[in-house]
């Protein structure tokens, strides 16, 4: 019998009892009625009170497992109304569930904004992959100056228009580069991983302190691995397109570094003067501001936009500071971003791991300038 039936049999039974309950009483009082038809009742009560804690017993035990089920079917979304307080309830429960082995529940993923229709692969949830591209905690500068997607196989043009009635470009450097290597580009999927430590106290800290602590880490590590491919000196094989060092881009050079950066600019063309940014050390720039004061305390309070005629964006891995158009330098990452779990066996910490695959194109080549500083001889 399932649990309807145990209660409607319940119920019977245990109005039967009562009702013989009742006859007994009235049939005790009446000095009429035989004492043996008491003694019937009596007996009648025994047979029903055993039947009535047989199936009571049962009752219970199945009452019990249905609601030990309904207790484990219960997610850790339950109860939550306000939207953005049930994400990141969702996102706590995803992380704890992958640390710990458990099966992501279809309530969390649905939180989530899950693509994945198949429950199988662990493919990291369209809300968590949009905020770790487009909000950041560990800032890349690049972030705000170069051009970001999130598409799968991407393929743009390098430039944006043509005219119908003529087939130049005003750039010749351009004009070659385009010649040479074609008018469009095919982004790649360079595979790495981030490592987020997670100790058991964090683990069971409130949702919202799990939650900041892998989001700020996943957020971390993908800015820092921008950062890095982007201003890596010497690429690794097969990066070198990456690498605004390692991709080729013109050189122009002065006798120091502020002489370096005017020349690049002037370099440019037109085209690409008039939207172009100067990435550089912030080191370096307080050497040149040094330079250009002499002793004058005016020019430090100058922006450096009027100091260098470009507005500048810090960042300390431009080691030789990169001058050009940034729309042109353009990173794409794979939508499937795939969530896992590893164990630093050295200490014992759970690791929550992303993997994720992109790639960072500089569509033009002639959008930008190196500088390099040649001492005069």
């Amino acid at each position: 019998m399932n649990l309807y039936e145990l209660k409607m049999a319940l119920k019977t039974v245990g109005d039967q009892l009562k009702d013989t309950e009742n006859q007994i009483v009235v049939k005790a009082g009446d000095p009429f009625t035989p004492i043996e038809d008491v003694q019937a009742l009596k007996a009648k009560k025994i047979e029903l009170q055993e039947r009535f804690n047989v199936l009571k017993d049962q009752h219970d035990q199945e009452e019990e497992q249905v609601r030990a089920s309904l207790e484990r079917s219960r997610t850790h979304l339950d109860g939550v109304e306000d939207p953005k307080a049930k994400v990141t309830a969702a996102k706590a429960e995803l992380i704890r569930a992958t640390i710990r082995s458990r099966d992501v529940s279809p309530d969390v993923k649905a939180a989530l904004g899950d693509r994945n229709s198949t429950g199988g692969e662990k493919i990291l949830p369209s809300t968590m992959t949009k905020e770790l591209l487009h909000e950041p905690f560990v800032k890349n500068p690049l972030r705000n100056t170069s051009t970001y997607t999130n598409v799968t196989n991407l393929e743009i043009p390098k430039i944006t228009f043509t005219l119908d009635d003529d087939d130049f470009i005003a750039d010749t450097e351009t004009a070659k580069e385009i010649k040479a290597e074609g008018d469009v580009v095919s982004f790649g999927r360079n595979k790495f991983k981030v490592f987020v430590p997670l100790s058991e106290t964090i683990l069971a800290a409130t949702d919202t302190n799990l939650v900041q602590t892998v989001d700020q880490g996943l957020e971390s590590g993908l800015a820092a691995k921008e950062k890095k491919v982007a201003f890596a000196k010497t690429p690794k094989a097969g990066e070198e397109s990456m690498s605004f060092y390692g991709a080729g881009i013109k050189e122009v050079t002065g006798t120091d570094k502020y002489k370096a950066i005017k020349n690049a600019i002037a370099d440019l063309h037109e085209d690409y003067r008039e939207n172009a940014k100067i990435i550089m050390r912030y080191a370096d720039y307080s050497e040149i501001i040094e330079t250009l004061a002499n002793g004058n305390a005016t020019l430090y309070n100058a922006q450096p936009e009027q100091v260098l005629g470009k507005p500048v964006v810090f960042c300390d891995s431009a080691v030789d500071p990169v001058v050009g158009d940034f729309r042109f330098s353009h990173f794409n990452y794979d939508p499937q971003m795939i969530y896992d779990r590893d164990k630093d066996v050295k200490t014992g910490v759970e690791l929550f791991v992303l993997t994720a695959w992109f790639d960072h194109k500089i569509k033009l080549k002639s959008a930008f300038r190196v500088t390099k500083v040649v001492p005069e001889v």
